[in-house]
Order: C-alpha cells, then structure tokens, then sequence
C-alpha cells in the first residue's frame, strides 16, 4: 500500500481550509468498516460528475439520507490518537461535545491541564515513604512546572535518590502503580492514552555534584526544577 500522500500536495490545503483528514486502512487491526452500506449503496459520481464517470469503481459518492431512510451520517475523529468513528444516526440527535477544541488549537494547552498535573506530583511527593524508598528530594520540571501542559503531556519528575537496589526496584514498582492509574485518569477525562504519564528521571549525589544530565536543572539559573515537599527528611 502507498503511503498516503505519495504524489500529492493537497494536505496543507486542507488544513487550511479547516478540513480533518484521517487514512483508516481496512486491514490494519481494530478497524472496521460496515462494507455492504459502503458497497451496495447507490454510487452518484456519474450523475454529479459525468466527465469522471470512469472512476466509479474508485470513488464511491453517496447520498447518505437517501440510502438510509433518512438517517445522517456523524464523524467523531482525533486525529492525535489515530482514531475515528462513523455513525449513521437520526437528524438532530447530535452527539454532545464534551470537549470544544479551538479553532487554532490553543485549547491543547489549558490551564486545567497543568494544575491537575501539578496537584497530582505533589501528592505522590506527599505520599512518598523516603525512607521506604531511599529518596532526599523530589522535584517537577518541563511544562507541568511551566504551565504549558496539553492533554498529553508527561509529568516530568526528578527524584535526588540514596537508597539501595532493592529500594530502586521499590521505587520504581511503586512510581509505576501511580503512572499508570494517572494514566487511566487522564484518558477519562482527555481521550489520551500513553501507557503511563509520568516521565520519572532518576539522579545520584554524584550526579547532582558534576551536574549531570537531568541532575544540571537542580538550583539552575534558568528553568530550574521546582522543589517538590516529601513528608519527611531521608538522611
């Protein structure tokens, strides 16, 4: 099958016309199509567009109230997570829109978003045994700390660790219960699934000393992670 837009330059007209495009593959897994509607009704392309008649086995046109006793045909689409959905319904039985996207798109970074994410890190830094854990510090970065977050966004967090193998594993086992369950919160209310939403990045003393990596946005001058209070002092 040829990628989708192979020989074509249509796409950026249609954004910019504020048309939604989405390829559904009828082989791919998970997709499915009701064919005998699509196949056995009534194809109108020679009777609008009689110079093209010889593509009718291509290009199908529908009448969709007409093929269907009057039903009317509704496309819920998000592109972001690659999924759609067609449904033939009666007229004005609208579907309600429970999450009402700008037009250019600034909706994908709410405010909601972030403060959500932020009250989330602060309850597991309030939940967090350090000692359990062998965890000093823990801190927020990136667009939660930022307030840039969209509906897909990580919570990005940085934890200054001290504590053995066994407590790593702990830790780890433990920051995944969290991912996931804010994970399936997140989906709930957004419709984005990424399989666990925090992005934990883990750093030593040694690094935090040499500055390491994540371990350079402690006490940074510019962006640096926001301290994060954990229940008690690990020594």
């Amino acid at each position: 099958m040829p990628e989708v837009s192979f020989g074509a330059h249509f796409f950026q007209d249609l954004v910019e016309a504020r048309i939604h495009y989405l390829p559904l593959y009828p082989d791919d897994e998970g997709v499915i199509f009701n064919e005998a509607f699509l196949t056995r009704s009534p194809n109108l392309l020679a009777e609008f567009l009689p110079d093209y008649a010889a593509l009718a086995d291509t290009v199908h046109l529908i009448d969709v109230p007409e093929s269907t006793d009057g039903l009317t045909l509704q496309l819920l689409m998000n592109a972001d997570l690659n999924e759609a959905v067609a449904l033939l319904r009666k007229p004005g039985n609208a579907v309600p829109e429970t999450i009402r996207m700008e037009e250019e798109g600034t909706a994908r970074q709410s405010p909601s978003y972030s403060r959500w994410r932020m009250r989330m890190a602060e309850q597991i830094a309030a939940d967090i045994n350090p000692e359990e854990f062998g965890v000093a510090a823990m801190y927020i970065f990136s667009s939660t700390k930022n307030a840039t977050a969209g509906p897909a966004s990580d919570i990005d967090l940085l934890i200054h660790f001290r504590g053995t193998p066994t407590q790593r594993y702990l830790l780890d086992t433990w920051l995944r219960g969290w991912s996931l369950c804010l994970d399936e919160v997140n989906y709930l209310q957004t419709g984005y699934r990424s399989g666990g939403i925090l992005d934990v990045h883990i750093v030593t003393d040694e690094d935090i000393e040499k500055k390491i990596s994540y371990a350079a946005k402690i006490d940074a001058v510019t962006d640096a992670a926001r301290p994060l209070s954990i229940r008690q002092t690990f020594t």
